[in-house]
């Protein structure tokens, strides 16, 4: 079990870097890539810099420090990153030439993966520095302030990171929106062939119960509605409770919901061998908790997910979902799925179509099958050929599309409430989410309804959105 005191060496090597008042404040600008975690890591990256002066900026250009917040699940994301390193290096020369620093540090997945490579590669990075060390991101930028050198840090520390995070400050919290990510979880020790998140964000680790509440209160304080708690296998959950044993997401699901002013709870990503009773009764009790569930399956073929090391067959999943919809009749679905894995045959592709016919998603993400270095399955011979993995998830997106177009579509005529949570790109246009996440859109709505939940009629359901109007009388929910 990890310590979950700060320890006290991270706090002491901050003191170089503190800002002094009166001090001009610098900048920061920190791109996002990938998944939620990394936007969570990316908005607390932020934060743990503002004692030493820095604040966020929309730019590259107008940043004293550059972050690029990587991740290792798509295709090519090395690529794409070594690319904005090389427009980065022109920002920094061009700095240079004005007599102005310019710091460039890779965060994330892929510099977990590519460690000193990724210097070797791109000299003009500073600073190399993987997910579970960014709480000491002052620290490391206190050392090179001082002419130390280019820092690779990508061990995996012994002291937990969340032990020495601020509390998300009012101000910045409010410049985020309604909604909010809560990281709850981190790691994964399922070992699934096909996936590197073993390899760059560790073993599972699991945040206290106390800790959790704090962070989420403060959001709530600071205008946020809705919390989506975040995890590389988030329903593994099992940090400690007030006694020191290990709780359950259910259980801390039904006390974040006791939370005033939390209008919304949701959690993503979750693995079917860790969907237990006391989770699905909280889908049944808690009215805080939407009705969607993004459940990741990867295949319907039993061979496959025995070569995946999924750990569960289709018939467990199956059964996990009756178990579901029983306790949440109206509960939408989403998943993920992987196509052409290695070993592939057109019947095992055609056993994933049979279970997206029989399971019915409202949604869902769809990938052909990419190797990543140091994965089991990177190395397997009978890899399918591009053009077959193409053309098997064109027609697997297909039926996808036309279930989540079928389920949008039956909203049409239903009145929900909906979190206003972004300015949609005509005037006087508002976008929101659904409990069932959908993109809802709304034309002439009141600039005051922004971050307000409030009942909508929808009137057209699209493939990727829906439409409606604002209820006649409509007061505010929340």
């Amino acid at each position: 079990m990890h310590d979950h005191q700060a320890p006290s060496r991270t706090v002491a090597s901050e003191e170089g870097l503190k800002a002094e008042p009166g001090a001009p404040r610098k900048k920061i600008f920190v791109k996002t890539y990938g998944c939620q975690m990394n936007v969570y890591d990316s908005a607390r990256m932020v934060d743990v810099m503002a004692p030493s002066g820095y604040s966020e900026v929309d730019t590259p250009d107008d940043a004293d420090i550059v972050i690029l917040n990587t991740c290792h699940i798509r295709e090519k994301a090395a690529d794409k990153v070594y690319s904005e390193l090389g427009r980065l290096r022109e920002l920094k020369k061009e700095k240079s030439g004005r007599g102005e620093e310019l710091l460039i540090g890779v965060a994330g997945c892929v510099a977990q993966a590519e460690g000193e490579e990724m210097r070797r590669r791109a000299p003009v990075v500073d600073l190399v520095f993987g997910p579970q060390t960014y709480h000491r991101l002052p620290e490391y930028v206190a050392r090179l302030a001082n002419g130390g050198p280019g820092i690779v840090e990508t061990e995996f520390p012994a002291d937990d990171k969340f032990g020495t995070l601020p509390m998300p400050e009012k101000r910045k919290t409010l410049a985020r929106g309604a909604t909010a990510f809560l990281t709850i979880q981190e790691g994964c020790d399922k070992f699934c062939t096909f996936c590197v998140v073993p390899y760059t964000r560790g073993s599972e680790f699991s945040r206290p119960i106390a800790r959790i509440l704090e962070e989420a209160r403060a959001l709530v304080d600071a205008g946020v509605r809705e919390i989506t708690l975040l995890g590389q296998n988030v329903n593994a959950w099992h940090g400690v409770d007030e006694t020191g044993r290990p709780a359950t997401l259910g259980r801390l699901i039904r006390a974040l919901a006791q939370i005033d002013g939390l209008a919304r709870l949701r959690y993503t990503t979750s693995h079917p061998r860790d969907m237990d009773e006391e989770l699905i009764a909280a889908h049944r009790d808690v009215p805080e908790l939407m009705p969607y569930l993004h459940l990741p399956v990867q295949s319907g073929s039993d061979r496959i997910l025995a070569a995946m090391n999924r750990r569960h067959d289709a018939d467990t999943y199956y059964r996990i979902i009756d178990r579901i919809r029983a306790a949440k009749p109206d509960i939408a679905l989403s998943s993920d799925f992987i196509v052409g894995f290695p070993g592939e045959t057109e019947a095992d592709f055609e056993a994933t179509l049979g279970l997206i016919r029989t399971v019915g998603f409202a949604q869902a993400y769809s990938f052909k099958y990419s190797p990543r270095p140091g994965t089991p399955a990177a190395t397997e011979e009978d890899q399918v050929p591009e053009d077959v993995k193409s053309e098997r998830l064109q027609r697997l997106q297909a039926l996808l599309g036309e279930q989540q177009l079928a389920f949008n579509a039956g909203c049409a005529g239903r009145t929900m409430p909906v979190l206003f949570d972004r300015r949609g790109r005509g005037e006087s246009q508002l976008v929101g989410r659904s409990p069932y996440l959908q993109s809802v859109h709304i034309d002439d709505a009141p600039e005051h309804l922004f971050g307000s939940l409030v009942d909508v009629v929808i009137e057209e359901g699209h493939r990727n959105s829906l439409r409606g109007r604002l209820r006649e009388e409509a007061g505010v929910l929340v």
